[in-house]
């Protein structure tokens, strides 16, 4: 038996493929790190090995040396390398049998040299073309800013009420709400949002039509998802929600942006022929951002061309619960038996944005089709968020706490009017009806609203810039677009003045 005390010593007795290189041996033969801070040895050794074998110091075939030399060279337990040597053979680093331990042929180990030497690829080509598409255009803020489009009165939420249907939810079912549950959502909550939207919004649906996603956004991917094929076109209400176009670019649709005015998306007629649509997204009861209502003359000829023409519309009723003015505009959906619409809904704003909790009522006849589909591409999930949902609904909270917040919005609305034509100062046109959490406010060219924006920002307000909603913004898609939701009556005096003060500063 050879007796190493150096791994140089080592390799030159060995007959197979050598490690003995000088830079091999102070690889192998440098003391490892000790005291404070130090890894363990056995990680620092697998690492070294590792990061050797990957960078081409320890070719492929080489013989390593065996644990008691090792072990002797770095001054270490035999155990701590025959758990290293372990580690590396479950990787595939290395192969151990009868003629002792080698270091595996590993595609990927190419020498370091050459890897540095291949020319790297552009960063555009590591992610799919789709991505070249979605532009950003959002400002990750804090939600709890006021002025923020689309959040609604977070520190009014009956957290007491939540909590004890979610305790009854764990109660009555506590094992099994910790399995992945039914992939389109738990029945009690299907039944409970049924119920709710054949009541309140004229819907036409029963459960079994109804999937529970992850938000409205979880919602349009689904319906890209089941009635689209790469460059399908898409119709997009512009100004319009840049969710909606996400989820249309990364379906590799073909979007086709259709100018929105006071009376909700136009459509020319010719679009019918020139660019015939598969989907069509809309917000009828309260276009986002403008507010405009789709007319119901405008309803039914979309319902009856998209009919013709073979095309789906998507409904987006995401905030239609807040209504500050006479009854509530019916859904789209419910005007005409099997209209074919796909109608989503959301809880981000009647409850609370963390809840991601979403819902999609598909046509009959396509639920009828991809039902089984859907239940194979989708996963169960958010049990626990469902079940208090569904008891939430239930037990009449959903119905009170609703009636709190329009009484809530109503006010707030009312004072950021008031606001505005007070101490604005600066011609303006407010668009829109009472509705929602927010209000835009379109303004000359001169006030740039993305300049005013990014000032408000600084100065810890977050109003929308109307353009950025815009496809291809035109000059009439100059505004702000100011959310209510989160902000006390009382501080709209002086948020507005300070917007006006911002505006006359950046005027041109």
């Amino acid at each position: 038996m050879i007796k190493s005390t150096t791994f140089i010593e080592f390799n030159r007795a060995m007959t197979t493929p050598s490690l003995g290189h000088p830079a091999d041996a102070a690889l192998l033969s440098s003391p490892l790190a000790r005291g404070p801070g130090a890894l363990p040895r056995q990680r620092q050794l697998i690492q070294r090995l590792k990061q050797a074998i990957l960078a081409g110091q320890l070719p492929a075939g080489g013989k390593l040396p065996s644990s008691r030399a090792l072990s002797e060279d770095l001054d270490i337990s035999r155990n701590t390398v025959l758990i290293a040597y372990e580690q590396l053979t479950a990787e595939g680093y290395v192969i151990a049998d009868r003629q002792g331990t080698r270091v595996a042929p590993l595609s990927a180990a190419a020498s370091n040299a050459a890897r540095q030497a291949a020319p790297q690829p552009a960063a555009s080509t590591f992610t799919a073309k789709r991505l070249s598409r979605i532009v950003s255009t959002r400002y990750l803020h804090d939600g709890s800013l006021p002025m923020t489009p689309g959040t609604p009165a977070l520190t009014q939420f009956p957290i007491s009420a939540w909590r004890r249907a979610q305790d009854r939810a764990l109660q009555a079912a506590p094992a099994t709400t910790l399995g992945y549950g039914h992939p389109v959502g738990e029945p009690a909550l299907r039944e409970a949002i049924a119920q709710y939207l054949r009541v309140s919004r004229g819907v036409r649906c029963d459960a079994s039509r109804i999937v529970i996603t992850e938000g409205a956004q979880g919602a349009l991917a689904l319906c890209v998802q089941l009635l689209t094929n790469p460059g399908d076109t898409a119709w997009l209400e512009d100004p319009g929600y840049r969710g909606a176009k996400s989820a249309f670019h990364s379906g590799d649709l073909d979007v086709v942006a259709m100018r929105v005015d006071a009376d909700g998306m136009v459509i020319p007629d010719d679009a019918w022929h020139t660019r015939p649509p598969r989907l069509i997204q809309t917000t009828p009861s309260h276009q986002y951002p403008t507010g405009a209502v789709l007319s119901v003359t405008r309803r039914l000829d979309l319902l009856e061309r998209a009919r013709r023409a073979g095309a789906w519309i998507i409904e987006d009723d995401y905030d239609s619960e807040f209504r500050h003015q006479g009854e509530p505009i019916a859904a789209m959906q419910g005007l005409l038996p099997d209209a074919p619409v796909l109608y989503v809904g959301t809880f981000s704003k009647t409850m609370f944005p963390a809840l991601r909790l979403g819902f999609l009522v598909l046509p009959e006849t396509i639920a009828a089709q991809a039902m089984p589909s859907v239940i194979e591409m989708l996963r169960g999930g958010h049990r626990l968020e469902q079940l208090t949902m569904a008891a939430f609904i239930d037990n009449g909270q959903f119905s009170r706490h609703l009636g709190r917040m329009r009484r809530l919005y109503r006010e707030r609305q009312a004072a950021l009017r008031d606001a505005l034509a007070t101490h604005l100062k600066i011609d303006h046109q407010v668009l829109g009806g009472h509705s929602g959490l927010h209000l835009t406010v379109r303004l000359p060219t001169a006030f740039s609203d993305v300049a005013i924006v990014e000032q408000a920002r600084k100065l810890g307000m977050n109003p929308g810039a109307l353009s950025s909603f815009a496809i291809t913004p035109l000059p009439e898609d100059n505004g702000l677009v100011i959310g209510y939701g989160n902000t006390a009556a009382e501080r709209f005096p002086a948020l507005v003045g300070r917007i006006r003060d911002i505006a006359l500063a950046i005027k041109h």
